[in-house]
């Protein structure tokens, strides 16, 4: 073959390679730090999102409260966060935002923790009254798990003096007597309690209900969802794989060492003793949201006048992409079939 034909045939090769690198859909995402950045992780990781030609970009955020306004101008396109007061609001001024799935469900493994010296002094929620309590958010879904714990005691939110802290900030308050309490999640509640920051107090998992809660989800702009179907479609079915691996690896199953690695360089956790020793948040391995948790979450943004929303079920949720994605995969297969834990199943 003539050398010009040679070059001729590269140069094609290399214009075919560069058409399937611009074909990729970028997807720009932002998650809460939580061991249940796993799902996402290990799908990055694995390169199930690469099978659907997706370029998926991570954002770390504090809480999805922050960054709703983002979600609706389509800055970032999906939102891995908990179910906000700001979801509700933005729902009723017509804004372009819906969940299309679960991301963490009972057990949910929050705990209301307390600094250690108060231990002795703080034996009952209603004890609480006049204290220092930190939450990640105002209108935040810690704030809602905040609330329905004081309501087990009697008491309101405005009975305690809420400050609002990003979780890593919670430990330095609570070493520093700035905070009495605080609304934490994991891993952060497992960091407090290795170092010695914190005791555990009160389990949202034992005493909020409705249960099981659905606390955290997938959001989307739904004006981009209609312009790229198949990309969301390939992101939620990729997604869900890494939901399967995750449970698995909740259950101890043979995956389970790859996900904490995949944690732990992603510094999702950056200790592995911790993922070693504590357990997990749980999910649905179906993307299956709790429509009745949602629906108390909703009634509570009002009734403590975070939010004026009042919309029916049918608003507040979109399954259709988790249900095509559930139909592809099949049902989900426990591998640690002796697994004794609740959750992820």
């Amino acid at each position: 073959m003539k050398l010009s034909n040679l070059a001729a045939l590269a140069a094609l090769a290399l214009a075919s390679t560069a058409g399937a690198a611009r074909a990729e859909t970028d997807i720009r995402i932002a998650l809460v730090s939580s061991i249940s950045n796993g799902a996402e992780l290990i799908a990055l990781d694995r390169g199930y999102f690469k099978e659907y030609g997706l370029n998926v970009t991570i954002e770390d955020i504090n809480t999805s409260a922050d960054t709703i306004a983002m979600l609706a101008t389509n800055r970032l396109q999906i939102i891995a966060g908990g179910i906000s007061a700001g979801y509700f609001n933005a729902l009723q001024k017509n804004i372009p935002i819906t969940i299309i799935g679960d991301r963490v469900s009972t057990p949910i493994r929050h705990n209301l923790m307390l600094r250690p010296d108060l231990k002795d002094q703080i034996t009952a929620i209603k004890q609480l009254k006049g204290r220092t309590i930190a939450s990640n958010g105002a209108g935040s879904v810690s704030t809602y798990e905040l609330g329905k714990l004081l309501e087990t005691g009697g008491l309101k939110l405005s009975d305690v003096d809420v400050k609002v802290l990003r979780f890593p900030q919670m430990g330095p308050a609570f070493a520093n007597k700035a905070i009495d309490a605080a609304l934490v999640i994991p891993p952060f509640t497992y960091e407090f309690l290795d170092q010695h920051l914190a005791v555990e107090f009160a389990e949202p998992d034992k005493l909020v209900q409705p249960n099981p809660m659905t606390i955290a989800v997938i959001m989307v702009n739904t004006d981009w969802a209609k312009a790229n179907g198949d990309a969301l479609q390939g992101y939620v079915t990729a997604y869900l794989r890494g939901v399967r691996d995750y449970c698995n690896a909740y259950h101890h199953g043979s995956i389970r060492q790859e996900m904490i690695d995949s944690i732990v360089r992603h510094a999702a956790e950056r200790n592995p003793k911790l993922l070693n020793e504590y357990p997990w948040v749980a999910r649905s391995p179906d993307l299956r949201v709790n429509v009745a948790s949602m629906l108390d979450m909703q009634d509570w943004y009002v009734a403590n006048k975070f939010s004026t929303a009042k919309l029916p079920a049918e608003q507040l949720v979109d399954m259709t992409y988790a249900d095509a994605a559930v139909k592809k995969l099949g049902p989900f297969v426990l591998e640690n079939k002796e697994s004794k834990l609740t959750g992820c199943r």
